[in-house]
């Protein structure tokens, strides 16, 4: 195949699967509202997706923190501005790193799981049961993910940014000698609730990105068990690269 072969097979690709995700999100929601309502599966999911991600953030939340109070310590340092080193910690997890890296490890965690999960019942034609039993799949497997996912994510984001300024606070106060009062007071004064609305509004979004493609790439596989493994690893892939592209789209349009 010749350059332009694989251009348009590339572009044709990637045409088809944004195609497949707007539909099945466009499905899923309308039978959200449509009864019977599965909140015990919402619950279910949400304590899937965010109770058992909440040490994952956690750990993420906190040394990256801790990295990051490092870095700009010693880089303010050169200027003798190192007073501002809280401020700066807070706003990078509260506006990027926050909402982009809790999503990132819960892509790796839950949407490759959503993937592995909704494909492996396809192939054993688990999902092919639930027609014979009157019983939608779209409503029963993919809108409680779905919808646990979006509410769920918030929270996770709020434990990465809170343990991400506890992690700075620990290396730029305990341990570099920066005075406490001045690295709390620099966060209130700089950091201000738009910062973590904005924040919010990505993790929402980036909630909505990694159920959508882990239940999309999972509900269509094909091939047996080596789709499952393909298309789990092109879940994870396909949720990064769209959480990092909606990141800067965010940002673009909040800024």
């Amino acid at each position: 195949m010749n350059p332009f072969g694989y251009l348009g097979s590339f572009v044709l690709n990637l045409l088809n699967t944004l195609g497949g995700l707007s539909t099945m999100l466009w499905d899923a929601l309308r039978w959200t509202v449509r009864p019977p309502f599965r909140f015990k599966l919402i619950l279910e999911q949400m304590e899937s997706i965010g109770v058992k991600s909440v040490p994952v953030v956690i750990f993420t939340g906190m040394f990256t923190g801790m990295v990051f109070g490092y870095q700009c310590y010693f880089g303010f340092h050169y200027f003798g501005a190192e007073y501002m080193t809280g401020m700066v910690v807070a706003l990078a997890m509260a506006r990027e790193l926050g909402p982009v890296l809790s999503a990132i490890m819960v892509t790796a965690r839950c949407g490759s799981a959503m993937t592995a999960e909704l494909g492996t019942m396809r192939v054993t034609e688990q999902i092919d049961a639930l027609y014979s039993l009157a019983v939608e799949p779209l409503q029963y497997l993919i809108s409680p993910r779905i919808i646990a996912s979006v509410l769920i994510m918030p929270v996770l984001n709020l434990i990465t940014v809170t343990f991400g300024i506890v992690g700075g606070y620990v290396v730029v106060v305990k341990w570099l000698g920066v005075n406490s009062t001045i690295f709390l007071e620099n966060i209130s004064y700089y950091v201000g609730l738009d910062d973590y609305l904005n924040g919010t509004v990505k993790a929402l979004v980036f909630g909505l990105i990694l159920s959508v493609v882990g239940c999309y790439k999972g509900y269509y596989v094909s091939g047996g068990a080596l789709g499952v493994g393909q298309a789990t690893t092109q879940s994870v892939v396909l949720s990064c690269i769209l959480i990092l592209l909606f990141d800067y789209i965010i940002t673009a349009l909040l800024f």
